[in-house]
């Protein structure tokens, strides 16, 4: 199956069924996978969305809504439905999609849905909402296939496709004892290979990667990458078994982990959404830009500081925004490999000094070589080999100062607990800025006058 690109086609497509009746729309509806249903529903009312999920089997109801972008809000068409449609729909949910859902609403949304739930998948999802949406125990999902670690291999087949008959899928079997504690995993191919009195102990892999439920979902994203395993097991600190968390809610997490990271250098906050109107733009982006603007008055002062310098030698401002537009450049740079290598990597001090020794070189000879090339454009175009040197040294020192604070500052951040990515970007900017002018217009201050 290709991916599917939302076009005007589909839009107008789904938009045209709308206006017909039911089982002319149910046609139409037909023709998308409920992964492209939900990427349709961005363009269409409310109200459309709540009509068209009326229409849909439970089954392919609920792959829709558990689809849909946090950003297009499914818990609060899920609100909409008529409360029986509503609970088929929660109970067809995996426990997590439908924990993360309904963790959304309002304390007394929540109460009305799960009082219309099971028993158990209540207490399910009740469970889940006590865990924080960014940790392991709000990623994971309850529904799991478990065997004993002393069944036959007899047992533990007959056993799986029991449990099988609740699960959609599964990609992991894991193995406890007689108290729920966790013993490890076993492949079913290696199950199934088996010979027909081998017991469980003896296929069980012990040594696997595991987290408990406050494990933070960077990290267990981190796992599952690193390991290449479809799912990791959540256990408490006893080692007893709560549920797991599979690769498709780790792309889920990295999705949004870099979505955020990308706004938040970007000075953009990350309660802006990316389909918000610009009254929510506004609220989110002009703190930042005011702080900025603080922060620019700095670089201006310099410049106010060698007014007399700039009158001398007018050419010097032309060369200004050259070494300033460099210096940032070069730090968003460092910033944002630095950025990424901190939300890849737990940093040691050893590695930490190496990436700015790294960015600092990297700096310097940037900086030389596209100082040289400046420096030969003074040379030609204003016939001043001197003024070529005070700009040569000016792009290599601002350049040199871009790479050490693209990388010092955010592992100063993290180091003393503030998100990297909300404040090194107009900390750099300022750094670049003031000693990009300071160096060009001191050194001609030195050489030139």
């Amino acid at each position: 199956m290709q991916s599917f690109d939302l076009d005007k086609t589909d839009v107008s497509k789904i938009k045209n069924a709308l206006n017909g009746d039911d089982e002319q729309l149910k046609v139409i509806l037909e023709e998308y996978h409920a992964s492209e249903i939900a990427i349709l529903f961005e363009s269409i009312t409310k109200d459309d969305r709540q009509r068209i999920i009326n229409l849909l089997s439970v089954e392919i109801a609920s792959e829709v809504i558990s689809e849909m972008h946090e950003e297009s809000h499914p818990e609060e068409l899920l609100l909409q439905l008529h409360p029986d449609k509503r609970t088929e729909i929660v109970e067809e949910l995996d426990y997590d999609d439908a924990t993360d859902i309904i963790s959304q609403l309002e304390e007394h949304e929540q109460k009305e849905i799960l009082e219309d739930l099971s028993e158990d998948d209540a207490s399910n999802i009740r469970n889940l909402l006590s865990y924080d949406e960014k940790t392991a125990g709000g990623l994971m999902n309850t529904e799991f296939i478990r065997v004993n670690l002393n069944l036959t291999k007899k047992d533990a087949i007959d056993e799986i496709i029991r449990q099988s008959e609740e699960i959609e899928e599964f990609y992991t079997i894991f193995v406890i004892d007689d108290d729920n504690v966790f013993q490890g995993i076993v492949s079913l191919k290696d199950i199934i290979k088996a010979k027909g009195n081998v017991h469980i102990t003896e296929l069980v892999k012990a040594e696997v990667a595991w987290v408990t439920p406050d494990t933070d979902q960077e990290e267990v994203a981190r796992l599952i990458s690193q390991y290449n395993i479809t799912s990791i097991p959540v256990v408490d600190n006893d080692m007893k078994l709560l549920g797991r968390v599979t690769f498709d809610d780790v792309i889920d997490v990295l999705e949004d982990e870099n979505t955020e990271d990308i706004l938040k250098i970007s000075g953009v906050s990350e309660d802006e959404e990316l389909s918000g109107n610009w009254v929510e733009a506004v609220k989110s982006r002009l703190p930042w830009l005011i702080l900025n603007l603080g922060t620019a008055f700095l670089a201006s002062a310099v410049v106010r500081h060698f007014g007399s310098t700039i009158e001398q030698i007018a050419v010097l401002s032309a060369y200004m925004t050259i070494i300033a537009g460099m210096g940032g450049n070069a730090a968003t740079q460092a910033l944002a490999v630095t950025v990424r290598r901190i939300s890849l990597y737990d940093l040691t001090d050893n590695q930490a000094y190496r990436t700015v020794l790294k960015e600092f070189t990297v700096g310097l000879i940037n900086g030389a070589v596209t100082g040289l090339i400046v420096f030969l454009f003074a040379v030609f175009f204003d016939s001043n080999p001197l003024l070529g040197v005070v700009i040569f040294l000016a792009m290599t020192g601002n350049l040199l100062i871009a790479g050490v604070t693209g990388a010092g500052i955010p592992l100063i951040l993290k180091r003393v607990g503030i998100d990297p990515a909300i404040a090194s970007s107009i900390i750099i900017t300022t750094f670049t800025d003031v000693f990009g002018f300071l160096l060009l217009l001191g050194l001609a201050s030195k050489l030139l006058l």
